[in-house]
């Protein structure tokens, strides 16, 4: 599977040149077959480094930087590799995902643990 369409591709560079702003996950990629989710929100000028929130699994998801690379050289079982959820729509920008990902402790996908996470950065600010 593709990872990035040019659309996609276009979107996280534009994001990336906006590095102060909140941004939705443009994209989300998957292990088919374990643990690994990844929202994905800007690409740097080299076109590899990815932004966003990763869950590797272990019930600590963090923001932070990885390889596109890395991500499209996977190999899994069954000869498979990362996927790209091709019906992923962001309601939310990438600090309400992590914060109703800390809670859970995993990215999360429910509208209420997202709108309990929305809730609770709107009462920080």
């Amino acid at each position: 599977m593709i990872l990035l369409t040019e659309d996609i591709r276009d979107q996280l560079l534009a994001n990336g040149r906006q590095r102060d702003v909140d941004h939705l996950p443009v994209v989300k990629f998957f292990n088919p077959v374990g643990a690994g989710t990844w929202l994905i929100t800007e690409m740097e000028a080299d076109g590899d480094t990815l932004f966003g929130l990763a869950d590797l699994g272990f019930g600590c998801p963090e923001l932070g930087s990885c390889s596109l690379a890395e991500l499209t050289s996977a190999r899994l079982p069954f000869g498979l590799g990362i996927e790209r959820d091709i019906l992923f729509q962001a309601t939310f920008p990438l600090s309400v995902y992590a914060e109703a990902a800390r809670q859970a402790g995993s990215i999360v996908e429910s509208d209420r643990l997202l709108h309990a996470a929305a809730a609770t950065l709107r009462d920080r600010r």
